[in-house]
């Protein structure tokens, strides 16, 4: 007989259509067509990056985005093939993009009843030395009787209905949240699809790695530079001090803290007073997959899902990461005036 693990593979539409028969039997399925177009958009992307410095895609395109920073290639190619996947799916009414500087607001033929906040390409600066890099996404469901508006965005990111993002490094691994836990997908390039190789990913309660640039140590607050001490220098002499990990790609870095626990960090500081991480499509969509597999996300003084955008690239600080970490670090910044 066949090995079932072999050939009775759980992909990620049928995982996600299976959740949809038998938890919302009163689904339309429009979210699983749209989780669809998101995974092309994903595999399309893979493959670029796969052969980019082949087909010379790697530098820069000569152009900046709404941020100021400068474009590689493959940031302007990733957006696109997501704007265009995400238009013909049929199921979007807006969507924003790290690379816009306008909310996208989808023909009226086209539209369907979701938003989609994405960054298309995050850690786009590490294209050239093929560190691991990824798309990051969130999904809203348009507001009751509205057509597709800005104010449908600009929402706390509780209201979000799905996020997740994808790795493109030694291989391409989706992971996702619909709201009931958080699950991992590998894609297998042989077939094409993503396969469910990290079923029900739980952070640990408390980790032993935490992720920041400390190059912006100087600009630091009070409460973060004594948390981070703490941890280099605990006060119980028998503690080992953590381990600094720090690819400088978000979702590099998130994965690893989603797999092996600890705390990810990108503080304000004098320098960035509101942070650096835009808060639509990198905070929102990143605390709420934390959240769903167990661990904790703050602006060290706010829970993260709970802050109000005010405008689509609008910026935070943001921790995130094992519960009792991150709770470490909230205790700081409260007893700061």
């Amino acid at each position: 007989m066949s090995d079932h693990t072999k050939t009775n593979l759980i992909t990620l539409t049928r995982h996600v259509f299976q959740d949809q028969v038998e938890n919302h039997k009163e689904a339309s399925g429009d979210l699983t067509l749209l989780l669809t177009a998101i995974q092309l958009g994903c595999k399309f992307v893979a493959s670029n990056v796969r052969k980019a410095s082949l087909i010379s895609m790697t530098g820069l395109a000569n152009s900046s985005n709404v941020q100021g920073e400068e474009q590689k290639k493959l940031d302007v190619i990733a957006n696109e093939i997501f704007v265009n996947a995400l238009r013909s799916s049929g199921k979007v009414a807006v969507m924003v993009s790290e690379e816009d500087e306008e909310a996208i607001f989808v023909e009226s033929q086209y539209q369907g009843k979701y938003c989609v906040v994405f960054d298309p390409l995050d850690g786009s600066s590490n294209i050239d030395c093929g560190v691991s890099i990824g798309t990051i996404f969130g999904i809203y469901k348009v507001k009751e009787g509205s057509t597709g508006k800005l104010s449908d965005v600009l929402r706390p990111g509780s209201e979000m209905v799905a996020a997740g993002y994808c790795t493109y490094g030694s291989c391409s691994t989706l992971v996702l949240t619909t709201g009931q836990g958080v699950n991992g997908y590998t894609l297998d390039t042989e077939i094409g699809e993503f396969i469910l190789t990290h079923p029900d990913i739980k952070i640990p309660s408390r980790g032993k790695i935490y992720a920041v640039n400390e190059g912006n140590s100087k600009y630091w607050d009070g409460a973060c530079t004594k948390y981070f001490h703490s941890l280099k220098f605990p006060a119980d002499a028998k503690k080992s001090p953590y381990s600094a990990r720090y690819v400088g790609s978000m979702v590099a870095d998130v994965h690893r803290t989603m797999l092996y626990g600890g705390i990810f960090c990108y503080p304000a500081d004098s320098k960035s007073k509101n942070g650096k991480l835009r808060i639509l499509y990198e905070c929102f969509p990143m605390a709420f997959l934390v959240e769903q597999a167990g661990g904790r996300a703050t602006t060290g003084r706010k829970r993260m899902l709970d802050v109000n955008p005010e405008t689509i690239h609008a910026r935070s600080p943001i921790f995130l990461g094992s519960k009792e970490d991150v709770q470490d670090l909230e205790a700081f910044y409260n007893a700061e005036p």
